[in-house]
């Protein structure tokens, strides 16, 4: 029993499934490299990577109670552990909660302005699970949330938070926008149905156009953050290696076919690891 239980929460918290955490990994340790000026250091680089899978499977549990209702009329979420039944409410939550305690036990070996931002933090990833009932576009509230390890890299290197930070969630907005509304449109006539909100439903037929604008969004303000900071060839050939990415996805998106959009979805921890790679390259060779 013990092993069928692991199983469930490791099911829970998405463990065979790593590419929603790397889309939070991404944005958050190239934020450590450009609020560094380059290595912040292994330390940070650990406590971040920990602190991400921590929080992004406390927010799984948050998010699959907040939907189980919803879930169980959709195809791809009826059979969740929650949904199901086969992990309780409470088990969810507890654990969700026993995550994030761990992932704050890991700030509190940072500084006092990464502590007090991360309270930010969790309220956000609480609230977004709730957003789609009255936001006629959720994904911007978990845009918000996925980027908000950009603000607290800034605060655990510099103490501070200046502007360049907010620029680069801007820019790292964009890109949740384009990606969360690429998942959207997998689950556009489930979600209907049951009367949920979502960017996909909103945005209607301009939601191919918006999405890739929204990358184009999201690799200008990168490269112009970038500019004057890394030589200008490194910054060229990331957005470029980006650029194709996105392309590609276009291609996958344009029929919207629910087999495309899905794949699109989970090909974007590529684009962000792109964009880390250059901001690494760039700092490793300036």
């Amino acid at each position: 029993m013990l092993q069928e239980k692991a199983r469930l929460y490791l099911d829970l918290i998405r463990w065979n499934r790593p590419a929603g955490w790397l889309l939070l990994l991404w944005p958050s340790l190239a934020a450590l490299w450009i609020a560094a000026g380059g290595f912040p250091g292994w330390h940070l680089v650990v406590v971040f990577t920990l602190g991400t899978i921590l929080m992004r499977s406390a927010g799984c549990c948050v998010n699959d109670v907040a939907d189980k209702e919803f879930d169980r009329h959709v195809k791809r979420t009826a059979q969740r552990p929650v949904t199901t039944g086969r992990v309780s409410v409470r088990e969810a939550l507890v654990f969700g909660a026993l995550l994030a305690l761990l992932a704050f036990g890991l700030v509190l070996t940072t500084n006092a302005v990464a502590v007090a931002w991360s309270f930010a933090a969790l309220a956000i990833a609480i609230a977004y699970p709730y957003a789609k009932r009255y936001v006629a576009m959720p994904q911007a509230v978990l845009g918000v949330a996925f980027s908000f390890g950009i603000p607290m890299a800034f605060a655990a290197v510099q103490a501070r938070v200046p502007l360049l930070a907010w620029v680069l969630l801007l820019g790292n907005l964009f890109w949740v926008l384009a990606y969360d509304t690429e998942y959207a449109m997998v689950d556009r006539d489930d979600d209907l149905r049951i009367g949920i909100k979502t960017s996909a439903i909103t945005l209607g037929r301009a939601d191919v156009a918006v999405v890739m604008a929204c990358y184009v969004a999201t690799l200008a303000i990168w490269a112009a953050v970038l500019a004057g900071r890394i030589p200008a060839w490194v910054v060229a050939a990331t957005v470029l290696a980006a650029g194709a990415q996105a392309a590609w996805h276009y291609a996958l998106i344009r029929d919207r076919s629910r087999e495309g959009c899905f794949r699109a979805f989970r090909l974007n921890h590529w684009l962000g690891f792109t964009l880390f790679a250059g901001t690494v390259l760039g700092y490793a060779v300036r």
